[in-house]
């Protein structure tokens, strides 16, 4: 998802507001993300005083920390990006039961985990980190472009929640050109 959809989906309305957004977006701008990336939104036990922001560059993952109302001074945004030979994924966990999935996935120590349609967020996240850690391009998991899936046992579809077609957009995260060629290398690898 990107940075606009996670706005609206904000658990607290002071977390995404314009003027900590303001200091998101140049912050990832500043790190070479973009101002407006696909993310990972942290949200974490308080979202109206802190939360983190992964965002994948060309470079590697951009690690954002927010504090939303610092005394005195108002948003605060401070980050690095870490290279992908540094960043610290585990592995992508699916339990199902009743038709329904629960994922499991770390990133950089945070514990990323869901159920449904969340699930498939993550995994569509977790997806996009392993093929940039790899130097590869991702695309959508087959069957999942919709943001439907199939029930065990019915033909009843689940509808998508609002955002979640953009949720399984593919997240490119290419290498940079290569000096003299002007072409990126995006071509096909396994």
């Amino acid at each position: 998802m990107r940075l606009s959809e996670w706005r609206d989906r904000a658990p607290a309305k002071d977390a995404a507001s314009p003027k900590v957004l303001a200091v998101i977006e140049a912050a990832l701008t500043t790190l070479g993300v973009g101002p407006d990336p696909e993310c990972w939104v942290a949200w974490g036990d308080d979202p109206s005083v802190r939360y983190l922001v992964f965002a994948p560059s060309p470079s590697g993952l951009a690690q954002l920390n927010v504090r939303v109302n610092v005394p005195g001074e108002g948003p605060r945004a401070g980050g690095k990006i870490v290279r992908w030979a540094r960043v610290q994924l585990g592995e992508l966990g699916v339990e199902i039961q009743g038709g329904h999935r629960l994922v499991t996935f770390q990133v950089e120590a945070q514990v990323l985990n869901g159920v449904d349609d969340a699930a498939d967020r993550i995994s569509a996240f977790a997806q996009a980190l392993f093929a940039a850690v790899d130097g590869r391009q991702v695309a959508p998991p087959a069957g999942r472009a919709t943001g439907q899936r199939a029930r065990s046992g019915s033909a009843a579809r689940t509808k998508p929640a609002a955002g979640s077609a953009a949720s399984s957009r593919a997240l490119v995260v290419g290498k940079p050109p290569k000096a003299g060629t002007g072409q990126g290398s995006s071509g096909s690898k396994g």
